[in-house]
């Protein structure tokens, strides 16, 4: 997830952003994301897709995320990380270095002893260092508002390419704000099969289902 700077801003419909925390109740755990603001700007508040996306998860819109390798990009405050390691899954969760300190402090104050499945925190600046990631290695990979970007879009489309195998599922969240924004979907359609699995019209939030796309030269 890029970094923007603070930039104070009086409008009440940021005022959510300026709260210390954020608190969720899943199932039998209270989780309580904190949240940075005037440090970290976008990378360390949490965004409506966020909250959808772990809601879908819990729901069962996901795989059964039980044993599951699953990699979280662009996490921020952690909160989809965080949801799919309580439902089982062993999770690496990512996000760009100035904001791994809040990161890892909200994925270690969230996952008590005895929890299902692990969270570990790791740097990942798109298209960069891939090697360090198994290729095709996840079953799961997840995004949560992390579509805004055009600068990021070839390195996103690259890193989501190494992560995944065909057997992977990718699963986006996000607002469709701009045209560049359908643009990513339709980049994101020519390497992915694409399709739509929840549109929450209260936040104007959509969930998207990618596949990898069988490589033709695998059949030659």
């Amino acid at each position: 997830m890029a970094l923007v700077p603070y930039v104070e801003n009086s409008s009440p419909l940021l005022s959510k952003f300026h709260s210390a925390s954020a608190e969720f109740q899943f199932r039998s755990h209270r989780v309580t994301v904190s949240q940075d603001w005037r440090t970290h700007g976008v990378a360390a508040v949490l965004w409506d897709a966020a909250v959808v996306l772990s809601v879908f998860m819990e729901q069962g819109g996901a795989l059964d995320l039980k044993g599951k390798r699953v990699i979280e990009l662009g996490a921020g405050t952690g909160l989809v990380g965080i949801v799919a390691a309580l439902l089982g899954a062993e999770v690496t969760v990512t996000d760009r270095a100035p904001a791994l300190d809040l990161l890892s402090s909200n994925v270690k104050s969230n996952l008590p002893p005895g929890c299902e499945g692990s969270a570990t925190v790791s740097e990942l600046t798109w298209g960069q260092g891939l090697e360090r990631f198994p290729p095709g290695g996840f079953d799961l990979v997840l995004g949560a508002d992390i579509v805004y970007l055009e600068d990021t879009f070839v390195p996103l489309l690259e890193t989501l390419e190494h992560l995944s195998s065909d057997a992977t599922a990718v699963l986006l969240a996000c607002k469709i704000r701009y045209e560049r924004d359908t643009r990513f979907l339709d980049l994101l359609r020519q390497r992915f099969l694409v399709e739509e699995v929840l549109y929450d019209q209260q936040r104007d939030i959509h969930v998207y289902q990618a596949r990898k796309l069988p490589d033709p030269r695998a059949e030659l």
